[in-house]
């Protein structure tokens, strides 16, 4: 008889901070939505330079806010792309309130919580920088504080992230029926991001339970033809995702365009 020696795999195991539970569900309802997804190219070297030029001046403008303003100040323009639907009828709101995902460390674990920046196309670029700042600055002491800039009960909020997760689905899917809960629970637009330290050409693809959303890829120097003449550019491969469900292709593609345009212009920065 031959004994068989018991192999031995050395593991650890990692249990996910309840914040988690929410990037698990969201990615549920997105399999759901009926999407328009758009892999860009924008060349941004214009409005980095004018962002270094604000910073010397002594206005300390991240790129990620001058994003979210111009893109607020694009759906401003073509507002049924951020709309919320509810049965037959689309609700298009005035105010164009932006989610962003901000890296924060919960027990010791990065990880990615959500802040709602409100009215972001009536706000100035310095309103966005601050707003975006107090977020990621902000104490997160527990469950109260999973979603930045709103405090929520500690235990009510823990409770319901350790429901199963149809419970948690059925939650969701109520509150997602009611426009103005949604909007202001969750924003009507989305920004999110992994570009941080990337030194390749690549886009990211974010599942979401948001009508418009926005994946900031890598910015590469690049070769483009600018004229008659091939210059180095810097350029940003970004992802832009509609609702079919909400809006069509032709209303899509002109705002896809006109926000193009806004960015490689920096028709944002050009008015400061």
């Amino acid at each position: 008889m031959h004994i068989v020696p018991i192999m031995k795999h050395p593991h650890k195991v990692e249990t996910f901070p309840l914040s988690r539970v929410a990037t698990f569900d969201m990615g549920v309802i997105g399999r759901k939505k009926h999407r328009i997804v758009g892999l860009l190219e924008v060349d941004v070297t214009h409005a980095r330079q004018r962002l270094r030029e604000m910073r010397r001046a002594g206005s300390a403008i991240s790129f990620t806010s001058w994003f979210v303003k111009t893109v607020a100040a694009t759906v401003e323009e073509i507002p049924q792309v951020h709309g919320v639907l509810r049965g037959r009828r689309r609700f298009v709101f005035d105010d164009i309130d932006v989610a962003l995902m901000v890296e924060r460390f919960v027990n010791g674990t990065p990880v990615p919580l959500p802040t709602v920046l409100e009215a972001c196309n009536s706000r100035s670029l310095e309103s966005i920088e601050s707003g975006i700042m107090r977020a990621a600055n902000q104490p997160v002491g527990g469950a109260q504080d999973f979603q930045l800039g709103r405090r929520r009960s500690k235990i009510v909020t823990a409770l319901f992230y350790r429901l199963p997760q149809f419970l948690r689905l059925a939650v969701f899917g109520a509150m997602l029926k009611n426009p103005k809960i949604r909007k202001q629970s969750m924003g009507t637009v989305i920004v999110t991001s992994v570009a941080a330290g990337i030194r390749f050409p690549g886009w990211i693809i974010p599942r979401t339970m948001h009508n418009l959303a926005f994946g900031l890829g890598s910015v590469i120097r690049k070769p483009r033809v600018v004229g008659e003449e091939v210059l180095p550019r810097d350029v940003l491969h970004l992802t832009v995702i509609l609702d079919h469900d909400v809006v069509d292709g032709a209303p899509a593609a002109r705002f896809t365009s006109r926000l193009v345009k806004n960015l490689e212009t920096a028709a944002v920065l050009c008015q400061e």
